[in-house]
């Protein structure tokens, strides 16, 4: 099935001049910050890893990468038993599980929890393939996202398309510079470097967008952002603990700035929390100066 609503991105990795692996897709990620230390959010990362499987299938997520030695290994039992007791023994952690070693096929999770210092965030972000999308409906995604999102103390979060790379292979964004630009609703994600540095800010506008303190407090509570909000198609919802969630439309879009779909309700949003987004990443591969700024602000200017 094919959708209206974004594009298909299927870019090969090319080895002896022949098209090898597929390493770059559209894909739909669930990500939350969090300014707490990883000893303090275990238990709920480890509750929401439930949520996840369950979603997906217990069989689906296949591998895991060697934090000591950066090699993928078989997430079979084995591998689940070393994982759990790298989770609970340790101060920090780095997870990164994949549907398979050698291939982007839409199903991953990456988790980094963190010691806290200025403005370093634990992170925890859950990958879909968009068929996954097309097969259960929008509707049923953003139920797993609010599921997610019940457990963990964040700060902000999202939810909505991007393109889905391994982040740690070096070069990989200049081969996405173009569609980026023409596709304003694919995020870029890069959760490793934006944790060590995104604080209590927000990440950018996406399709679901998950605001607590001290961004929402600042805004006047979900209250105060709905009145700021006039697009029809956009929704705010109060959740527990003083958050909220903001649901721009039906489905994620990426829009198409070729043929005019520019993204309104996303463009009204990135205005009301301007102050507030993360724009202090550094250059990625392929990109300048100009482009960095270019794309930070696709939705402000």
């Amino acid at each position: 099935m094919m959708s209206d609503h974004y594009p298909r991105v299927r870019l090969y990795s090319v080895l002896g001049g022949e098209r090898h692996s597929l390493y770059i897709r559209e894909s739909v990620s669930i990500t939350f910050y969090m300014r707490r230390s990883h000893r303090e959010i275990i238990q709920q990362v480890m509750r929401c890893l439930e949520v996840y499987l369950r979603a997906i299938g217990p069989q689906v997520l296949g591998w895991y990468v060697d934090p000591y030695s950066g090699d993928w290994e078989e997430l079979d039992d084995k591998g689940w038993a070393f994982l759990r007791r790298e989770m609970f023994d340790e101060p920090i952690a780095q997870v990164w599980l994949r549907e398979f070693a050698g291939a982007t096929t839409g199903y991953e999770v990456l988790y980094h929890g963190r010691l806290l210092e200025k403005n370093v965030t634990s992170a925890l972000s859950f990958i879909l393939p968009t068929e996954y999308l097309e097969a259960h409906g929008p509707g049923r995604v953003r139920e797993l996202a609010l599921e997610l999102a019940a457990e963990l103390p964040f700060s902000s979060g999202h939810g909505g398309l991007c393109f889905n790379f391994p982040e740690s292979v070096l070069g990989t964004t200049g081969a996405i510079r173009d569609m980026s630009f023409r596709y304003p609703g694919l995020d870029i994600p890069g959760v490793h470097f934006d944790s060590l540095s995104i604080g209590t800010r927000v990440k950018g506008v996406h399709w679901l967008n998950f605001l607590g303190q001290p961004v929402l407090g600042a805004l006047g509570g979900a209250a105060g952002l709905r009145e700021r909000l006039r697009s029809p198609d956009t929704t705010v919802q109060e959740l527990d603990g003083e958050r909220a969630v903001v649901t721009l439309g039906e489905w994620p879009e990426a829009g198409d700035l070729e043929q005019g779909r520019t993204l309104p309700d996303y463009r009204e949003l990135a205005h009301v929390l301007e102050p507030w987004l993360y724009m202090d990443r550094g250059n990625w591969s392929g990109f300048s100066d100009e482009d960095m700024r270019r794309w930070e602000r696709r939705f402000l200017d």
